[in-house]
């Protein structure tokens, strides 16, 4: 296992202090565990950020196919028929296409998000057939979901080259 020196540690950052609303407080939370799981990503090289370091399979990259999944699912509607799949990327997928992909997911959840003004309403569909959560349950899904597996990604990361803090 590496040794964590002075140059592997980041500076960690503490939570938002943001919104003077429920809404507010809830993306900016969401938007800050966001970015922390993205940036645990961030610099591991092939096959590294690949590698499973947990019985369970769990790996950094797949961690981020992982959420971008359930942000589509959450917010964009996607269907997804096998969560366990999720947790592996692509193989043809680099770093920087699962890392995009990721944003992408979350710019386009943001946007749908950006539309809504009472957190009681259900999560806009574009399939109304399928039940939809409120949006005030889904914010709070995602920050529960993305919050457990930064915390993987915090280990997974430490164990690849010793680098902590979010």
């Amino acid at each position: 296992m590496p040794s964590t020196t002075r140059r592997n540690r980041r500076r960690d950052t503490p939570p938002p202090r943001t919104g003077s609303n429920e809404t507010e407080v809830l993306r900016g939370f969401l938007d800050y565990l966001r970015i922390s799981i993205a940036a645990k990503v961030d610099g591991v090289p092939e096959p590294q950020v690949r590698t499973v370091a947990v019985p369970s399979g769990t790996n950094l990259l797949g961690l981020l196919n992982h959420l971008t999944c359930v942000e589509r699912s959450l917010f964009l509607g996607d269907d997804v028929t096998d969560w366990q799949a999720t947790f592996q990327a692509a193989p043809a997928g680099s770093v920087a296409d699962v890392v995009a992909r990721y944003r992408d997911a979350v710019k386009r959840a943001n946007d749908v998000l950006d539309g809504c003004t009472d957190l009681g309403a259900p999560v806009p569909r574009l399939r109304p057939d399928r039940p939809a959560p409120s949006i005030r349950w889904a914010l709070t899904h995602m920050i529960e979901e993305t919050g457990r597996h930064a915390g993987h990604a915090d280990i997974l990361r430490e164990r690849i080259d010793g680098t902590t803090g979010r």
